[in-house]
């Protein structure tokens, strides 16, 4: 009869999820899982703070579609990864964290971090848990799976008491889970696909917007078919950036207020009406528009503004469907090119107004310009993760991303620290693209002291600051509503932050002239070791009055 620990059982539950790795802030409570991850052939991550580990677990799961695994000590371990867990929840983000807990038999009699940590993680997951018994920790695990991937994804936490994790098991008593859930997807109502379909094939200015929801559809591939069959603009946020690649006909980025303005049907794929959208109120949408709304959420159809049509159902199944109907119905998308010329020539126009602060030679650097090197720098095959505000937003603007999962950034909670999570995970997931963090100087004091870790378990990412010395974002609106002299809290120093990296063990860079960021930067990804460049930026009206609420 072979006994394992507790932790073991954990981490065989892991492995037979494929999970190569784990990302944790190391806690006496979930000690045995470590343990266990070592029989299994698990990597233990280590960071210097456990938000980080949640978003690690989080940036894994963007990049590889995969739930990502973070394991935290009790009390203020669980408190700490909070804000990770909240942002991959707003986000819809699969991934699974686990925290400890005191002894059960000790519940409620003041054991070490003891807290209610069920309570506290429920409305930020779609399920939290304790598991009532050790002989069982494996079937939570496997439950964890299947409802973070499961219809609309999100985060799951599950408790585990320390004792359960301590104690030993017969193994031929454990049950580990097999065929326990499905991949099926969510097809559309055939009915409300065929209004879809007939309000497209009438409209003369239609316009789609493609969302996060792509990244985990069922049928991914029918999206390139879809595009190419109704010659339609597409225009794509959060998770669904890269999914066309910024050469594609029908792709467009600089324009989509303005077709919004003017569409008279907007078809939306598994993205909310949020503050990115306006709301779809009518300072962003027609008010006539019609507004076809996919998404696997139907409480999320018609929130914010009335729609014509809402299709429950898997993103990339809906596109099938209507593909289907299309080529059924021979449907001509020339008749549209009227229109798509027209948003081509709208989007090549804006562009052109950006050239001259893209192609500025002045200093300090303008943020324009810093973004179009650093674009020029990093090639086709980066995966880029902004951290910050404002030059995260310019930076959002001028990079090209070319695959889905390749641009990860703070998603709709709006969460600054996210960088060094999202990259370690991002670097250890697919160590041969290159991965870079665009910061906001403001945002790389949330966690910089991650480029230690990065450091120690030779994880190369290569963080990018544009330092104008500000929380520019908030300032400088601030400084509009109430004048400079009264702009608190908003200002920072040019602080040399490549130093602090270069002594955490890292490649430093520092740059004060456009002509200086390329170099730089190449010289960074060149090191082999976690690295930063650091570039003075100066100030740009590019991004005035862009304060989103």
């Amino acid at each position: 009869m072979a006994e394992i620990h507790g932790g073991r059982v954990v981490a065989r539950a892991l492995k037979a999820e494929n999970v190569t790795y784990i990302f944790t802030l190391c806690g006496g409570h979930v000690m045995p899982i470590y343990d266990g991850c070592v029989d299994e052939g698990i990597r233990v991550i280590d960071v210097r703070h456990e938000q980080t580990a949640a978003h690690a677990a989080d940036g894994w799961a963007r990049v590889t579609g995969q739930p990502g695994v973070a394991v935290v000590t009790a009390g203020p371990g669980v408190t700490d990864a909070v804000t990770g867990v909240a942002s991959a929840h707003r986000a819809n983000v699969p991934m699974i964290l686990i925290g400890g807990q005191g002894p059960r038999p000790f519940a409620d009699m003041g054991s070490l971090q003891d807290m209610n940590h069920v309570e506290l993680m429920r409305p930020i997951t779609k399920w939290s848990v304790s598991v009532p018994e050790g002989r069982r920790l494996a079937e939570y695990v496997a439950m964890a799976f299947r409802i973070a991937t499961s219809g609309l994804p999100g985060p799951v936490f599950l408790e585990m008491p320390i004792d359960q994790l301590f104690q030993t098991y017969d193994e031929t008593r454990i049950l580990f889970p097999t065929k326990y859930r499905t991949e099926a997807g969510i097809a559309g109502d055939p009915r409300y696909v065929e209004r879809a379909f007939e309000l497209l094939r009438s409209a003369q200015r239609p316009v789609i917007l493609v969302g996060s929801q792509l990244r985990w559809s069922k049928r991914r591939e029918a999206y390139l078919k879809f595009v190419d069959t109704f010659g339609i603009p597409v225009y794509v946020n959060g998770l669904g950036r890269g999914s066309l690649p910024p050469d594609h006909p029908y792709f467009f980025s600089q324009t989509r207020k303005d077709a919004l303005r003017q569409a008279d049907v907007v078809l939306i794929f598994g993205t909310p009406l949020d503050f990115r959208l306006g709301y779809g109120r009518e300072t962003h949408f027609n008010p006539a528009a019609k507004v076809i709304q996919v998404d696997l959420d139907g409480a999320e159809i018609g929130r914010n503004r009335p729609i014509e049509v809402g299709i429950v159902g898997d993103t990339g199944l809906v596109m099938e469907q209507l593909t289907q109907l299309a080529e059924a119905e021979r449907f001509d998308k020339s008749l549209i090119k009227p229109w798509l010329d027209e948003i081509r020539r709208r989007e090549t126009e804006k562009w052109e107004r950006m050239r001259p602060e893209l192609e500025s030679d002045a200093v300090p650097i303008n943020p324009l310009r810093a973004c179009k090197e650093i674009a020029d720098a990093v090639g086709r095959n980066v995966i880029a993760i902004g951290d910050g505000g404002d030059f995260v937003a310019t930076a959002a603007s001028i990079l090209r991303i070319y695959e889905q999962g390749h641009w990860l950034d703070p998603g709709p909670l709006g969460t600054l620290g996210v960088g060094p999570g999202y990259a370690m995970a991002a670097k250890l997931a697919k160590p041969d693209h290159p991965v870079v963090i665009i910061y906001g100087d403001g945002s790389f004091g949330l966690h910089g002291m991650e480029f230690e870790a990065m450091v120690r378990q030779k994880i190369p990412v290569v963080g990018i600051v544009g330092n104008d010395a500000a929380w520019q974002q908030i300032r400088r609106g601030q400084i509009q509503l109430y004048g400079r002299e009264r702009a608190v809290a908003t200002a920072l120093d040019y602080t040399r932050y490549d130093r602090v990296v270069e002594a955490l063990g890292g490649h430093g860079e520092y740059c004060e002239r456009p002509e200086e960021i390329r170099p730089a930067i190449e010289r960074a990804l060149a090191s082999g070791k976690p690295a930063l460049v650091n570039i003075k930026i100066g100030t740009s009206e590019f991004r005035k009055d862009a304060i989103s609420i």
